[in-house]
């Protein structure tokens, strides 16, 4: 209706004189009534006046807020009314009503006649939810809307689009930490984003669940027990760890306001998804992508299994004993025999932090491109060689001077040899590397190939030994002498190494160095690399195709695509099998006195049927004969199955998850529009998910890659039990024992905090944190319980006014209110969630509360 017609209560100020049509006076003060409704247009706009420009944008002069209007909006207001202000309404009538036109008749009270000029926001909104109120509020309100019912209601809406965001699985095992908080909420704010803007969503959640983790919890829980369990036996109880586990997490997850397909969710030990994972490892291996050979692997002793990158993590601090050893010129080459004194022996001198692998040393490597020198030392007299520019940095290390004799290009090294330092009459060749750097040592490389990626690469090219001297255990075998038998490589045996160079007076120094070290990512304890038979995923022959693809995709931040090609760059393999048993089998048979093994399709397709309908515990529970029968084994030539033996490794955890996206993607393209994981996935899920997809159907598993930090206490520090700052979800939402201490936050802060933070970095959580995005929230609510109590009544049938016939300055704020959309949907495409909540907390604190609600609480009309 009409917002012009307007009333006026009864006035405590002088006598209302009515001098003009549309005019009236107060105390000798006239006050000219808004355009609208029945008043004629002439008069308004004859009555111009210094409070004119006031009065046109709604506000009574001078009051509260219009000064500041007045300053920023480039507008004067003139001495304010010694009078109460009308309200307008639609009727005759006295109404109280809000800037919305809701209106409430009050009736006059004896003690109060003026009272019904105030007006009285009407609201069941509380200002606070105090202690147990906020979680208990929240639980009453997902149980009487029906949260568990809106995933499948937008799915059987009709929508013209769809968005798939493609969960990566979160490993079953243990409780839900903050970190699970940052995932989901990010993955939720998403999805809830693109449903409002009319999408149907596809959201699978998942768990990973197989694995090295899973296996050593359930091993170390049963202590000794564990010696006597069969391999069946062992994946009963991972399975049951691991179905607890996911329990615990999906219930967390539910409360949090995750909306999800929590009846469809997918786990990777699902006999069907081990069916469709066994079938990319054969596409794979069918086309030349998968490979069993012989090569160093980083190998954990205290898990008895090799590892990928992916499962290590590096401790920075560390200790290593590293020596400096020198390895007697035999046989100088043709170039360096003019540049040394033929009657003094020449050493090489390198510098290593693994002492233990001297001992498989085959080789000491150069870079040819670099300065060599020959120096004699001040103290002993002996002449070194070592790099030009190490001369002054490793006297000093060594305590003692070099005097520097000649100089020499690295190329004039070639085809020289130097005696093993251990190993009598065992030469070891200079050989040129390009791994070889000037940043440590001395410029020079021993080189053992069983024990290092680049020495394995050179190793290669020249056809030197690549034999292993450490077994499962990370002991010496007998292949490394009696002295060093059975002895632990990063223990005893590295102290029986150096004793064994000091008494062949090869040794220079020892020192200890403090400095970042691979460690096993769930025992804690340090790795090692060692050579073994493994199957391997040929990067080399994707990573070309891989990369050409990331260009298509989406990376936010940008940031990330580079960083996720630079691993890829750093990876020259990725080795796929385990020696263990929790897991999907590797689809191979050994055979028993031969190095042969036998895979092919018949064999495999046979393998999947019977892991699709049972499981893939048949591996371990039926005889061979049941896995390898005759009539599979007649259509490629009738080998006797007696001959073979199931394959003890099994696939690797990021195989496992890797190849989500052939279970779970729908549709035939199955791309999903965006992953979101934490930055350590970019070498993890996110790769082995590309890599997988690559090798089978050249593209890429994602259109949009978002990638977050870590979580990290309020200062900044890394989380840990024995610093007290671990944040637990659960206290965050429910409260800890101690109220005052852990008081219940309820989900909205926790929700509030994800939504606040800048992801694209570390994200800090401690009581600070949490305190301010209460207080953030309660900003809101306040603005929030105002908005309500103004609109009580409201109809839109009979109260709605037209744009055209608001106040400018109810138009100016629907002008800010959409220029707040267009930002706010620009850093949702963004999934800048942070951005968004700077915005709208600009807004209703700047220009919401503190410019609008103050001008409209004292409107004169």
């Amino acid at each position: 209706r009409s917002l012009g017609r307007a009333c006026f209560p009864p006035l405590p100020c002088a006598a209302r004189v009515r001098t003009r049509q549309n005019s009236w006076r107060f105390s000798g003060v006239p006050v000219f009534l808004i355009p609208g409704g029945n008043l004629p247009r002439r008069t308004w706009r004859s009555r111009g006046g210094p409070g004119w420009p006031a009065m046109r944008w709604g506000l009574h002069p001078r009051g509260p807020g219009a000064a500041a209007l007045a300053a920023a909006r480039n507008l004067w207001a003139p001495p304010r009314l010694r009078c109460h202000p009308g309200w307008r309404g639609t009727t005759g009538r006295l109404l109280v009503r809000s800037v919305t036109g809701a209106s409430n008749q009050l009736q006059s009270s004896n003690n109060g006649r003026y009272r019904d000029t105030v007006l009285l926001p009407q609201t069941s909104f509380p200002m606070k939810l105090l202690g147990r109120q906020q979680p208990d509020t929240e639980l009453e309100i997902q149980q009487k809307c029906g949260f568990s019912e809106l995933y499948s209601w937008q799915r059987e809406r009709k929508a013209k689009t769809e968005f798939c965001l493609h969960d990566g699985p979160p490993y079953a095992n243990g409780d839900p930490h903050v970190g699970h908080a940052l995932n989901k909420i990010l993955k939720d704010i998403a999805n809830r984003y693109h449903m409002m803007r009319g999408s149907k969503i596809h959201y699978v959640p998942g768990w990973d669940c197989h694995g090295l983790p899973i296996e050593i919890k359930v091993l170390s829980e049963l202590g000794g027990k564990a010696q006597n369990l069969s391999a069946v036996e062992i994946r009963e109880k991972a399975r049951s760890f691991a179905e607890a586990a996911i329990k615990k997490q999906r219930s967390a997850f539910i409360r949090w306001g995750i909306m999800a397909d929590w009846n469809n969710c997918y786990y990777t030990f699902d006999r069907k998804y081990e069916a469709k994972q066994l079938r990319v490892f054969y596409q794979m291996y069918e086309k030349g992508l998968i490979y069993r050979s012989y090569k160093p692997v980083f190998w954990s002793p205290s898990s008895r299994t090799a590892l990928a990158e992916a499962e290590l993590e590096y401790n920075p601090e560390h200790v290593s004993r590293a020596i400096y050893v020198k390895f007697p010129l035999l046989k100088p080459s043709p170039q360096l025999v003019s540049l040394i004194d033929g009657s003094s022996p020449v050493s090489f001198l390198i510098w290593t932090t693994q002492p233990w692998t001297i001992p498989a040393n085959q080789a000491v490597c150069y870079m040819p491109d670099a300065k060599y020198a020959v120096v004699k030392c001040s103290k002993s007299g002996d002449l070194y060689i070592l790099a030009a520019d190490k001369v002054t940095p490793v006297a000093s290390a060594l305590e003692t001077t070099f005097e520097v004799i000649s100089t020499f290009s690295g190329v004039d090294l070639e085809n020289g040899t130097c005696a093993h330092p251990l190993i009598p009459d065992k030469d070891s060749p200079l050989l040129p590397a390009n791994h070889v750097t000037m940043t440590k040592g001395t410029g020079l490389v021993h080189t053992a190939p069983a024990h290092g990626m680049e020495d394995y690469s050179v190793a290669s090219q020249h056809n030197l030994p690549t034999d292993c001297l450490v077994d499962e255990d990370g002991v010496f075998t007998d292949v490394a002498g009696p002295e060093l038998q059975n002895k632990a490589v990063l223990e005893e045996g590295t102290d029986v190494v150096i004793k064994m160079l000091q008494a062949s007076k090869h040794l220079l120094k020892e020192e200890k160095l403090v400095h970042s070290y691979p460690y096993d990512w769930r025992t804690k304890k340090p790795v090692v690399i060692r050579a073994s038979k493994q199957w391997f995923v040929n990067i080399t022959d994707i990573k070309a195709t891989a990369k050409e693809l990331l260009k298509k995709v989406k990376f936010i931040p940008g940031s990330a695509l580079n960083a996720m090609v630079e691993t890829m760059d750093r990876r020259p393999y990725w080795c796929i099998s385990r020696q263990r048993v929790w897991g999907v089998p590797i689809p191979v048979f050994h055979h028993k006195t031969k190095d042969e093994f036998l895979i092919n399709s018949q064999t495999t397709e046979h393998i999947i049927k019977l892991v699709e309908e049972h499981g893939s515990d048949v591996w371990w529970t039926l005889p061979p004969e049941q896995l390898l029968p005759e009539e599979v084994l007649s259509q490629i030539g009738g080998p006797d199955a007696l001959e073979y033996a199931p394959g003890q490794d099994i696939l690797d955890i990021w195989f496992d998850s890797g190849t989500s996206w052939s279970y779970v993607l729908p549709g035939t393209d199955q791309r999903a529009d965006l992953y979101l994981e934490g930055k350590d996935q970019l070498g993890g899920w996110f790769q082995s998910s590309l890599l997988t997809s690559v090798a089978t159907r050249k593209k890429a598993p994602f259109k949009t890659v978002v990638v977050h930090g870590f979580t990290l206490g309020e200062k900044g520090e890394k989380m840990s039990k024995s610093l007290g700052n671990v944040i637990d979800p659960d206290v965050v939402i429910s409260g800890g024992q101690d109220p005052n201490k852990e008081p219940p936050y309820g989900a909205d802060v926790l929700r509030w905090w994800v939504a606040e933070s800048n992801v694209f970095t570390e994200v800090t959580i401690g009581p600070s944190v949490l305190n301010a995005a209460r207080d953030d929230i309660s900003k809101l609510r306040n603005t929030l319980r105002f908005l309500l109590g103004n609109i009580a009544g409201f109809s839109p049938e009979t109260d709605s006014v037209p744009v055209n016939d608001m106040y400018v300055i109810d138009q100016y704020m629907l002008h800010l209110l959409q220029d707040l959309a267009n930002k706010i949907t620009d850093s949702y495409k963004q999934y800048d969630f942070g951005k968004v909540v700077r915005l709208l907390r600009a807004f209703y604190t700047r220009e919401l509360s503190n410019f609008y609600f103050s001008i409209i609480k004292d409107r004169y009309v």
